[in-house]
């Protein structure tokens, strides 16, 4: 088990465990450094900070995952050591929490003329206080047996393409990117095989200012890593990663930790922060 997880989600955005359980969770499972980045909100941020309070050993990094679309696919981008309290952030993500529950809305309407009957009062109360997201119409499906596991939801219904798949507000990873950085953040690219040419992304968003990709992540087979890597190198960027838990208790959920992720990824994310307070401060 790997000591650093810079991806997980909890009950802020479509995790299953608040932001205190993540944190406790990690801490029980010896890790030093975890990064909360729930998607396309910071609500969980100050939870997660305050209860790493009583885990001295484990640093948890203020981030988010901002979800932004492509002509070939989706792609997602990670912003760690973001200022959180940001109003330009916060404004921008919470004009795509509202698209969400429209979205949702819509994947449910879409599944009902498929023979998939479920309710939006159940979806909100999975939700609970989060952001809605994919996951929560996906345990409405599985509690009404449609699917049995969170993956078939998506790889049937609701995944990009799928015949229940409805778009969101979009905004690309230039504009994530951008955002990020108007926000003191370090911009990621989160899981960078969803697009179809990755170099390509890449090469753009380091231009925009893009620091590292995600380059040890769940699933990823040892040739997958080893080219992201590559690419890292070749681009000058910082290799992260981790597992993207949302704690959904799935037998197809790789669980916190669960991905290798080499210390030099922390120190290079910390490092580089340092520099930047440095530079904002004039130094």
């Amino acid at each position: 088990m790997s000591g650093v997880d810079l991806h997980l989600h909890s009950t802020a955005s479509d995790g299953k465990l608040s932001p205190e359980a993540v944190v406790a969770r990690a801490a029980s499972l010896g890790l030093s450094c975890i990064a909360l980045s729930d998607h396309d909100t910071v609500d969980g941020i100050v939870p997660a900070l305050r209860a790493a309070r009583d885990y001295p050993a484990l640093k948890v990094i203020p981030a988010v995952e901002i979800s932004t679309d492509m002509p070939d696919g989706q792609a997602h981008v990670l912003g760690y050591f973001i200022d959180y309290t940001s109003a330009v952030l916060t404004e921008s993500l919470d004009r795509f929490r509202n698209s969400r529950q429209l979205r949702a809305r819509g994947m449910i309407e879409r599944l009902g003329n498929l023979g998939i009957d479920i309710e939006w009062r159940r979806v909100r109360e999975i939700a609970g206080e989060g952001s809605i997201g994919r996951p929560h119409i996906a345990q409405a499906m599985m509690e009404k047996h449609y699917i049995e596991t969170f993956k078939e939801a998506f790889d049937k219904y609701i995944g990009h393409g799928g015949p229940a798949y409805v778009e969101r507000d979009k905004m690309t990873p230039a504009e994530a990117v951008e955002l990020i950085i108007r926000s003191s953040g370090l911009a990621v690219l989160a899981h960078p095989t969803t697009v179809a040419d990755p170099e390509a992304l890449i090469a753009g968003l380091k231009a925009a200012g893009l620091v590292g990709i995600e380059a040890y992540y769940k699933d990823y087979p040892p040739d997958v890593v080893e080219s992201l890597v590559g690419l890292s190198v070749k681009y000058n960027l910082i290799a992260t990663g981790g597992t993207d838990f949302h704690g959904l208790d799935d037998a197809t959920e790789v669980m916190l930790g669960g991905v290798d992720v080499p210390e030099a990824a922390v120190t290079a994310l910390i490092a580089l922060a340092d520099k930047r307070v440095l530079e904002m401060a004039g130094f």
